[in-house]
């Protein structure tokens, strides 16, 4: 999380001290892209970081033996934004997000306690973004809306559990809600927007080993996705 941060912090700064920052924070300055803001339909893509992260809920909540290790993984994809009203534009942004998230169970005599769980998703986000009054050249907006992604590697189709082929085994789909912060910064021939979101998870993405008692699914009552993005969008 702090390195997520950090690294949409630095960033920005770069773009603030760069020859052409001046333009945009500066106290009177150019106005850049002056009807950008009109257009019905643009288009854009972005790259960014991502953190992914599981809440577990357990079926006997005083036995909590699961740590999630979490990973920084990569973001990519492309964004349409169509202009609703003046301070309200919808926003499909599908990407591919990287991930990796590794569980170290601490079940008493449990050797084989890790699972790399590897992700490769598809996200497929329709989002409401919610603009302030542009000033100048910078123009802060909240988003929010809902998504479904696509796991690619959730070996949902696995004959093997845990228990026999030690697959650790989740649903190709599901369902999430996002809420995000973000920033435009408009340059003279383009527009940038670093933003930060939370994604949460809306239902349980576990596939139980076969035994209930598995010591790696049987004291899980749901597994839910969550993490962080960090993207750095170019309109």
């Amino acid at each position: 999380m702090k390195k997520l941060v950090l690294y949409i912090l630095l960033f920005s700064g770069l773009c603030a001290n760069a020859q052409f920052g001046t333009q945009i924070f500066s106290k009177d300055p150019i106005i850049n892209l002056e009807n950008f803001d009109k257009q019905r339909v643009h288009w854009g893509y972005f790259l960014g970081f991502n953190s992914y992260d599981f809440k577990f809920d357990y079926i006997n909540p005083t036995v909590r033996d699961i740590e999630v290790q979490g990973t920084t993984g990569f973001n990519v994809g492309l964004v349409g934004n169509l202009r609703l009203f003046e301070y309200i534009d919808l926003r499909f942004e599908p990407g591919l997000y990287y991930t990796q998230r590794n569980l170290k169970y601490h079940e008493p005599g449990l050797i084989d306690n890790l699972r790399e769980v590897k992700s490769t998703y598809i996200h497929f986000p329709l989002l409401l973004k919610f603009s302030s009054k542009r000033t100048g050249n910078v123009r802060p907006y909240l988003v929010g809306g809902f998504s479904r992604s696509w796991n690619l590697g959730s070996n949902a189709d696995a004959q093997d559990d845990n228990m026999v082929g030690g697959n650790f085994r989740m649903k190709t789909w599901t369902n999430n809600y996002e809420l995000g912060v973000g920033v435009d910064l408009y340059f003279e021939y383009f527009k940038f927007s670093p933003s930060i979101r939370g994604v949460f998870g809306l239902e349980d993405e576990i596939i139980r080993d076969e035994d209930p008692n598995s010591p790696y699914t049987g004291n899980i009552g749901s597994m839910k996705t969550r993490g962080i993005f960090v993207n750095f969008t170019f309109h």
